[in-house]
């Protein structure tokens, strides 16, 4: 998990960092003393948090918030020395989560990080899932099977894991172990269908087949024959 601070003032980017830890010891942060820095760090990694400084050398906060939300979804949370109503005004236009004033005072920052607690609880469950399933994809592999794994509610998983990923557990394996089967079939062309379908953990080459026929518009012997002629 990726957090972004952006402010010219080296001690500013220091408090946050001491402020934020405690609460994300296992997120990485991510420091920028201008937009530029800010922008080309957000482009490297997705960032979950944006905390922004308002004024900053060449572009401002308003601006790199507008820029940031143009590459992904991100939250940001303006800090600035600056309370008046026109900065307010322009933060809450272009989806600001929220505003913190300077000094940081911890209790306000802590009431504005307490969501992510939950979130990021959640997300390293889901991190696990992948890593479980991407390690072991060659093997049985059921909701239940990773749900046991990872010490989580079955029907839990199932559900945070849609929510996350924007697709359910089983199809994300089948569509893992597919690309997989790609690879496969790209470095090892002399393989039989048979043997990359159970490496895969496909127990039946039929619907391997018919599987990858509706992925990828083609049957893997047909991917198999399509690279081979490339080869030649």
């Amino acid at each position: 998990m990726n957090i972004l601070i952006a402010d010219d003032e080296p001690l500013e980017l220091e408090q946050m960092i001491y402020l934020l830890k405690p609460h994300f010891p296992n997120w990485t942060f991510h420091t920028a003393q201008d937009a530029s820095q800010a922008l080309q760090l957000a482009k490297k990694h997705r960032m979950t948090i944006a905390f922004l400084d308002i004024q900053m050398p060449g572009k401002d906060g308003i601006t790199l918030s507008k820029e940031l939300k143009e590459l992904y979804d991100v939250d940001i949370i303006m800090v600035t020395a600056y309370q008046t109503f026109e900065y307010a005004q322009q933060a809450l236009r272009i989806g600001v989560k929220d505003y913190l004033t300077k000094p940081v005072i911890a209790s306000e920052l802590n009431a504005i990080v307490e969501k992510y607690k939950v979130w990021s609880s959640n997300h390293d469950a889901i991190q696990s899932a992948l890593s479980y399933i991407h390690e072991n994809y060659h093997e049985k592999l059921s909701l239940n099977i990773i749900a046991e794994k990872i010490h989580l509610n079955p029907s839990y998983l199932s559900r945070k894991f849609l929510e996350e990923q924007s697709i359910g557990i089983n199809e994300y394996i089948n569509n893992y172990r597919l690309e997989m089967a790609v690879k496969k079939i790209s470095e090892n062309l002399d393989a039989s269908m048979s043997a990359i379908a159970e490496s895969c953990g496909f127990n039946s080459q039929h619907y391997f087949s018919v599987a990858f026929k509706k992925k990828y518009n083609q049957s893997p012997r047909q991917y198999k024959s399509s690279k081979t002629s490339k080869g030649n």
